[in-house]
């Protein structure tokens, strides 16, 4: 069974309907299991023990969300060398009030240091969440499922 790790912060229920949408694509691919995990509750054991990885963030100030940050904060020097974090495939969604950008740039900084490999473009969500978005991360979701599946990354 292959394991995809969605991890998320939402406030507003933005970002967690986005998160719900890329496990829903996720899902659709056999032989898939998915947890759906916020990013004060993910722990270095969640990170290790996934095959893939979605991390979803709010753009706060041009910035990823405190909790994601933290994540990452608390678990890299741990993961740091480790075989089970090398060049594992990972996708960002973003729900952005503004453009996005400044979340984006800075999860990606962060997953060149953990040496995690980004393996398809990112949703990023700019005001309201429709059906094309949500469209768009099952999408990412189905991309990171059906590539792990496979053993393509």
């Amino acid at each position: 069974m292959v394991t995809i790790l969605i991890v998320f912060h939402s406030q507003t229920g933005r970002t967690k309907t986005m998160a719900q949408a890329v496990a829903k694509g996720a899902k659709s691919i056999e032989n898939i299991s998915t947890i759906l995990k916020e990013a004060r509750e993910t722990t270095l054991d969640d990170l290790l023990n996934s095959d893939g990885l979605a991390f979803g963030s709010p753009e706060y100030f041009g910035y990823m969300a405190g909790a994601i940050k933290d994540l990452f904060d608390r678990t890299y020097y741990q993961a740091r060398g480790r075989k089970e974090i090398f060049k594992k495939p990972y996708v960002v969604f973003i729900s952005a009030g503004n453009d996005g950008l400044g979340a984006l740039t800075s999860i990606e900084r962060i997953c060149v240091g953990y040496q995690l490999k980004k393996i398809y473009e990112p949703v990023i969500a700019r005001g309201d969440i429709d059906e094309a978005i949500l469209s768009r991360c099952e999408e990412l979701g189905k991309v990171i499922a059906a590539g792990c599946e496979a053993g393509i990354y």
